[in-house]
């Protein structure tokens, strides 16, 4: 009898990126404990070795797709794409944090293993098939996401910034808990198949307020409006490659897990909460872009952007589709790279103690290192969504799909919101190629191998995704089927 709880091997083939990272954090940390070369970029190295062996292991598994662990974990396309994005993200934060742990005397040996585990969570959450797994993986996540935040321990706003994520990020879980624990009570099950089976013999308010809660937990971890006060000063006290991280990897994760839990668990209920879900689109979408217009911090600046972005996203998960469920795919993909890029080139300006975060630190960047301000020129176009950029296309596919939604007010009010952000954008262009050298721009250092690789790399993605997105909405398309 108890044989068939064993897991097969097929099941731990299917769960071997988590069992690589798992592995390689935890090798990470006794390294540091007992190695006296903490300065060392071994581990960094170890990290990115880790998760590309993770990524491979992730398309490996997905030529034998099925659930595993007692349906608990379900590897399908859609768990698959999420899981290489959180992955690739996790790559670029650790190639743009080389120099920058090397600038801050910060020891590396805990950052990276840090940077694992998170990575690892992430992949728990996109390929949970059960609310328990779901939340089990948001905790690994957020918990080192929270040290992450505040890794300078000696930079007080590192220390405001992990203690400010860390009130509000357990604060929203307990609301996402209590979601869990209501729709438990009421089906008897966490299972995410169960529960649409079984939903429509519940009360249809338990199940609404039971979902309400879901989206106000979720809603804080894509820092979704009414939900976003955290993000502007988080990221901006956070480190500069924290930052670029958690602007991306987490909130593609939560998005996975939002669009898991309504396409499978309450489709039934999909015209309650789609007024919730566009009110949250359209407030993220103003907030973040008038937020951003005022900001002399490009961190900040950044931050309200994020907001938007996520705004954008919530626009294609409204349209209630496999379209917009693609969409949004295309989008977190796209948007990870471009903001990622945007990050790793302040990772560079922004110096010892990050002294040089104003937009005017980037004065006559051009001039003075004009490879490094074309490829930021190329992330910032992508963001307002200019042809041949990745943006271009994933705000196309978006508003297409609410068109096609009968949302047509929403994708108007979407697209005035990309002309407003289209100011903010261009305001850094402007100082990067019509103004003078300043003293931030004359005493630059040259590119390091890493920061090179963690701005070609999504440049090269940008540039790809905005001719030939067909490479990756083909395959998202067939796998946003399968989130439900």
């Amino acid at each position: 009898m108890l044989t068939n709880w064993m897991p097969t091997s097929a099941e731990y083939f299917r769960f071997l990126p988590e069992i690589i990272l798992t592995a390689v954090g935890t090798l990470l940390m006794v390294m540091d404990a007992i190695s006296e070369r903490r300065g060392s970029p071994l581990y960094g190295n170890i990290s990115i070795a880790a998760l590309v062996a993770a990524a491979v292991a992730s398309l490996t598994a997905f030529s034998d797709p099925g659930p595993a662990f007692s349906q608990m974990l379900l590897v399908d396309g859609f768990a698959t794409f999420f899981r290489i994005l959180v992955i690739g993200v996790g790559i670029l934060a650790v190639l743009a944090s080389y120099r920058y742990l090397d600038r801050e005397n910060a020891e590396p040996g805990e950052y990276h293993a840090l940077i694992l585990f998170s990575v690892m969570g992430q992949c728990v959450m996109v390929t949970a098939n059960e609310l328990m797994m779901i939340f089990i993986g948001l905790e690994i996540s957020s918990i080192a996401t929270y040290v992450l935040a505040g890794y300078l321990r000696d930079d007080k706003r590192n220390n405001e910034a992990a203690l400010k994520y860390f009130l509000l990020g357990s604060f929203a879980t307990a609301f996402f808990l209590y979601g869990v624990a209501l729709i438990y009570g009421m089906t008897g099950s966490t299972n995410l198949s169960t529960i649409h089976t079984v939903v429509t013999g519940v009360s249809p308010t338990i199940v609404a307020v039971s979902a309400g809660l879901m989206l106000v937990g979720l809603l804080f971890k894509v820092s979704g409006a009414p939900f976003q006060i955290w993000a502007p000063d988080v990221y901006q006290g956070s480190p500069v490659p924290v930052s670029a991280f958690m602007s991306a990897g987490p909130k593609a994760a939560a998005f996975a897990i939002l669009l898991r839990i309504f396409m499978t668990a309450f489709p039934s209920i999909g015209a309650g909460w789609a007024p919730l879900v566009w009110m949250s689109a359209l407030l993220s979408m103003t907030i973040g872009n008038f937020g951003a217009l005022t900001q002399s911090n490009i961190k900040r600046m950044l931050a309200y952007s994020s907001i938007a972005h996520a705004g954008y996203v919530l626009v294609a998960v409204t349209s209630q589709s496999d379209t917009g469920t693609a969409a949004a795919m295309f989008y977190l993909a796209a948007y990870a790279m471009m903001n990622v890029g945007a990050f790793a080139v302040v990772t560079h300006l922004s110096g010892k103690g990050e002294k040089h975060v104003s937009v005017e630190d980037f004065a006559g960047l051009a001039v003075r290192q004009p490879v490094t301000a074309a490829l930021l020129t190329v992330f910032l176009l992508s963001l307002i969504g200019v042809p041949l950029t990745a943006g271009f296309f994933g705000k196309f596919y978006i508003f297409q799909a609410a068109l096609q939604s009968h949302l047509v007010w929403l994708a108007i009010l979407g697209l005035l919101n990309s002309a407003v952000a289209a100011y903010y954008y261009l305001r850094i262009l402007v100082v990067m190629y019509m103004k003078e050298p300043g003293e931030t721009t004359l005493n630059l250092e040259p590119l390091g191998m890493g920061l090179s690789a963690a701005l070609l790399l999504p440049a090269a993605g940008t540039f790809v995704l905005g001719i030939f997105p067909g490479l990756i909405l083909n395959f998202a398309g067939k796998s946003a089927m399968l989130a439900r």
